[in-house]
């Protein structure tokens, strides 16, 4: 018995050795609201970087909020890593002033973007990369197209909308409720030319309540297919058809306002990254299933786009 124990040991311990990671890992503060987990990996030359923008709502740096742990874009950063690319990914800001209980009540998208735009700035500071890309994944996407420009050597869409957020909103709202489609048109045209208002239906209070409407204003004043229009570098856009958040036919358009984008379309890829074989249960369940991997297509994708 006691060979076998010895046994189990060496066998634990080379096991152990035999699974060292191919990369470093460090913690970044870059501002006073953003902090980072920077992966870099054990290479002789100068690595690329890829800096991850994620999206909506209080999503921190692994790609999950209070409820929804996925882990997909803490996931994403190591694939990307351990195929050579160093990585950067942060808490957006609202996460770091909810667990300090100080929340800004008055921010808008544009900080969202200012924050990227410091990540960026520190990075090119920083000389020690090769070539630097922004990853921006869903709300990420337009924020990534708004801070890479004149600065970024290129940028990777995932999941982002090509589409005014006002008009994704109504589409979304009249696929779910088509009897509410009307209403939020109508707030939607109100918001876009900047006037508030408190007349709307009770249940699009989590899209128009006041609390966010000058949010969403500022939001709706960035227009995917002007900005991406704009670039002047390599681009990839990247959509999965089993998102259910945004559309293939997004991914589209943002292909259409820039005909040197390169756009990729992943089968069966959702909104988090992950490959699905059934149908919308299954799909809406995985937004809170971290034993899931990502897409391997995606991580192929990205890595020869950078790589090439």
């Amino acid at each position: 018995m006691k060979q076998y124990i010895i046994l189990a040991l060496c066998l634990i311990c080379f096991n152990g050795f035999g699974q060292e990671r191919t990369y470093s890992e460090e913690e970044l503060a870059i501002t006073k609201w953003i902090d980072g987990t920077l992966l870099t990996p054990k290479i002789n030359t100068k690595p690329n970087l890829a800096i991850i923008i994620a999206g909506s709502g209080p999503t921190n740096r692994n790609g999950n909020q209070n409820f929804l742990k996925n882990n997909s874009l803490k996931k994403l950063a190591e694939g990307l890593t351990e195929n050579g690319i160093a990585t950067f990914r942060y808490d957006k800001r609202i996460v770091k002033q909810i667990l300090k209980n100080d929340i800004d009540k008055d921010i808008t998208f544009d900080d969202f973007v200012s924050d990227a735009s410091a990540v960026l700035n520190y990075f090119k500071n920083e000389k020690n990369y090769n070539k630097i890309y922004v990853i921006g994944h869903s709300q990420g996407s337009l924020v990534g197209m708004l801070s890479a420009k004149d600065k970024a050597d290129g940028f990777i869409s995932l999941a982002g909308a090509g589409n005014n957020i006002g008009d994704v909103i109504i589409e979304q709202v009249t696929k779910m409720a088509p009897k509410l489609g009307e209403e939020a048109q109508r707030v939607v045209s109100l918001l876009k030319q900047g006037e508030n208002t408190t007349d709307y239906p009770a249940a699009l209070g989590s899209l128009f309540g006041p609390e966010i409407q000058e949010f969403m204003m500022n939001w709706m004043t960035h227009n995917p297919t002007e900005i991406i229009n704009e670039l002047d570098m390599p681009i990839l856009i990247i959509n999965g058809t089993k998102d259910l958040q945004v559309s293939v036919k997004e991914a589209e358009v943002l292909k259409g306002a820039n005909n040197k984008a390169k756009l990729i379309i992943i089968e069966n890829m959702n909104h988090v990254l992950f490959e699905i074989d059934g149908g919308d249960l299954e799909n809406s369940k995985s937004y809170n299933e971290s034993f899931r991997n990502i897409s391997p297509q995606l991580i192929e994708s990205i890595v020869e786009f950078i790589q090439s």
